[in-house]
């Protein structure tokens, strides 16, 4: 089944200069990439993405991390996939959430921890579901940013909307 899925480069894999090696290991899915940027992550943004959390005691600390407050480098690699069974094959070459239960030969078996407070640092985050995804790409890509039209969308016209261009 053809399908979309996100895969996020977690501050901690961009600090330890991961990126190379953690794409080479996803081009193993043999997935296209739709869409691709580097992104700053907001408070709001990270609360979102982990909005299933909230309940979960380590909330703050998987918000923090997100941002980059951890490792004190405040961008992600946010990466769109596309391709035949797209979630389970990047999640098998990322492997377990959990660094110490995953596979060694796995993205997060490879690279990924648990801090001395008990945070994963798991390197990347992969969607895990259809559904899942399609709230994850919605909330961390716009139409305009994918190559492909995965979604309906719809045509708006918006007026006094302040924004940045080159000078």
């Amino acid at each position: 089944m053809k399908q979309q899925a996100l895969v996020i480069v977690k501050p901690d894999g961009l600090k330890k200069s991961l990126t190379g090696s953690i794409l080479t290991k996803l081009a193993e899915a043999k997935l296209e990439i739709i869409g691709a940027k580097v992104v700053k992550p907001t408070r709001e943004l990270a609360s979102e993405h982990y909005s299933h959390m909230k309940s979960k005691p380590f909330f703050e600390e998987i918000i923090q991390y997100l941002c980059g407050d951890i490792h004190k480098i405040k961008r992600v690699l946010v990466l769109l996939y596309q391709g035949e069974d797209a979630i389970e094959k990047l999640r098998k070459i990322a492997g377990s959430t959990n660094p110490e239960e995953a596979e060694p030969t796995t993205i997060r078996g490879s690279y990924g921890r648990i801090t001395t407070k008990g945070v994963y640092e798991n390197v990347l985050h992969v969607s895990g579901n259809d559904s899942d995804a399609e709230r994850e790409i919605k909330l961390w890509f716009s139409p305009s940013e994918i190559v492909n039209d995965i979604y309906p969308t719809k045509e708006v016209v918006k007026q006094n909307v302040k924004a940045t261009e080159w000078k």
